[in-house]
């Protein structure tokens, strides 16, 4: 997974007062949690405009002045409710031996059968949550809806991989192609292998 540096300051006090100071400077307070303690820090609100303003998922590089760094991931972010300035940001340790949790984001390829006949592709799920190790991250799923016909849906299952475990039901609808008023009947093309071909032949999903 491709890794964002963020370069900032370890703050000595963590009042609100020296809060407010930091935002009036254009800082954000941030806290990296995971280790043996919190650590506080500030960093230039610019720098997160990397990590904050795109669906892709990054893993962080936090590097303070005094030369320590922490590998680690965004875990939480505030913003302000009227000028939707960020407020706080925290962050969650990264540890080689040690499995993490995140949303990693869904990238739909292919051209559908059943889009080509008219039917309409509905995204249920635009990122999935895996769980693995830090190495181990992918920078997205990617999903092939070429085999999809109308009515068919595309589960996790298909999707699964060794390196990554899904943290979702394996019913879990990842896509699906729904019949639309234009489209017509493309039941008499053969199944392909890796999709439950109905809601009939495959579990009932959880939308």
């Amino acid at each position: 997974m491709k890794s964002i540096t963020i370069n900032g300051s370890q703050r000595e006090s963590v009042g609100k007062k020296a809060t407010k100071a930091l935002r009036n400077a254009g800082q954000v307070p941030c806290v990296l949690y995971g280790g043996d303690k919190p650590v506080h820090f500030s960093a230039a609100e610019l720098a997160f405009s990397k990590l904050v303003y795109t669906p892709n998922a990054h893993t962080v590089v936090i590097a303070l002045e005094n030369g320590e760094t922490f590998n680690a991931i965004l875990q939480d972010i505030q913003f302000h409710p009227v000028t939707d300035k960020i407020l706080h940001v925290d962050f969650y340790q990264l540890f080689e031996d040690k499995e993490i949790t995140m949303d990693i984001p869904v990238i739909f390829v292919g051209n559908s059968r059943g889009v080509k006949n008219g039917g309409v592709l509905r995204k249920n799920r635009r990122s999935l949550r895996v769980k693995a190790l830090p190495a181990n991250l992918p920078d997205f799923i990617e999903a092939d809806i070429t085999p999809l016909r109308i009515g068919h849906k595309l589960y996790i299952t298909t999707l699964e991989n060794d390196a990554f475990k899904f943290m979702h039901p394996d019913n879990t609808v990842v896509c699906q192609v729904r019949r639309s008023r234009t489209s017509v009947d493309d039941s008499d093309d053969e199944d392909e292998d890796g999709v439950e071909a109905t809601a009939a032949e495959a579990p009932a999903a959880t939308e």
